[in-house]
This record gives structure tokens, C-alpha cells and sequence, in this order.
């Protein structure tokens, strides 16, 4: 079991630095998404550079890379006891990191939420459920996306335990809040400040 799920961390890692924001954008326009707008990978910039299409595709390349991996490992290791849990969480963890931390980026990348919730429909459809509802009422309401997956990601550890009640992803869904947070300070000040882009406006 040890080698299969070390070999599906390697596994998740690479897929999760798999940067389709970057892909999509080199090869079906004449946008450097690392160079334009935020200059983040993820699908929300590519949506504002370049239109619905190719944030689409975005999205649903960052959103497998966190499902796929984590997938495999419930389908190869099982989660029947406390060491299968902590395996496919740490994979989660790795996918995850992959998109923040791309080897193909050098170590750069986006902010991971689209790949956090790819992770949580497979760990906990329940959270993934409800982040995505909360995400929805939040940009609606607000305008702003960024204050959408903010809210979502709040929220994700309390569902997360309501859902399971284990310790490790629970653990699991904390620390990727956490990081999301921190990956979201440039956000956090403009939603402050009243600077923030609006989702409703390209």
C-alpha cells in the first residue's frame, strides 16, 4: 500500500501543477495569462481575458486535477480506517499544492479553489454542496467572486466535520482554508478597500 500511495501523491502533485489556464490561453488566443489581468492561472482570470469559453475549459481542467487524483486513491487505498483517510487526504493535499506550486510554473501558480473543490466532491459531496451554494448566494449578492470563494472556503471545515466527523479531513479542509486565505490577501485588501474587480463586469 506504501508505494501505491506515495507513487499517487507523485501522481497528484504533477497533475495538480498542470497549469490549464496557461495551456488553453497559449493555444487558443493571444493572451499571456501570467502577464494580463491578475495574472493568476485560474479560470475567473482566464474568463475576464479571454471570454466564458475558455474560463470554462479552465475551470474544468482545475476542478478534475483536484477530483481525478483523489478518486484513484479511494478507488486504490480505500477509506475503511484512519491510514487510508490520511493517505488520500494527503493526496488531496498534493493535487492541491500542485496547483499552487506548479514544477511546470516554476513553483508558481493560482489560488487553488477550483482544485480544493474538485478534492472535497469526491472527500465530501455534503461540503462541496453546500460551498458551491454559499459561493453562488455570496456573488449574487456581493458581485465579487473573490468574496464568493472566500465564504466558501470559511465554511468548508465546519461541513466537512458535520459531514464526517474525522479528525483528519476535517485537519485537511482547515489547512487548505487556511492557505486559500493566504493566497487571497491581495483580494482581501481590495474587498476592504472597495477596489475589488466585480464578477459583472469583464
Amino acid at each position: 500500500m506504501t508505494l501505491k500511495a506515495l507513487l499517487l501523491l507523485i501522481l497528484a502533485y504533477l497533475l495538480g501543477s498542470v497549469p490549464f489556464g496557461v495551456i488553453v490561453t497559449r493555444l487558443f488566443s493571444n493572451v499571456e495569462v501570467t502577464k494580463a489581468g491578475s495574472k493568476n492561472i485560474g479560470a475567473y482570470n482566464v474568463f475576464r481575458l479571454t471570454g466564458a469559453r475558455l474560463g470554462l475549459v479552465t475551470l474544468a481542467g482545475d476542478f478534475l486535477k483536484g477530483a481525478v487524483p483523489v478518486w484513484l486513491g479511494m478507488s486504490w487505498l480505500g477509506m475503511s480506517d484512519w491510514k487510508g483517510l490520511l493517505w488520500i487526504s494527503l493526496v488531496a493535499l498534493a493535487a492541491f499544492l500542485g496547483h499552487l506550486f506548479s514544477v511546470f510554473l516554476g513553483f508558481k501558480g493560482g489560488k487553488g479553489v477550483a482544485t480544493a473543490a474538485g478534492c472535497f466532491l469526491i472527500l465530501s459531496p455534503m461540503a462541496f454542496l453546500v460551498g458551491l451554494l454559499v459561493y453562488i448566494l455570496v456573488v449574487c449578492s456581493l458581485g465579487y467572486s473573490s468574496a464568493g470563494s472566500l465564504s466558501a472556503t470559511a465554511v468548508l471545515p465546519f461541513v466537512v466535520w458535520l459531514d464526517s466527523h474525522s479528525p483528519i479531513l476535517t485537519t485537511l479542509a482547515a489547512v487548505i482554508t487556511v492557505i486559500i486565505y493566504i493566497k487571497h490577501t491581495d483580494n482581501i485588501r481590495r474587498l476592504l478597500e472597495g477596489t475589488e474587480h466585480s464578477s459583472f463586469r469583464t
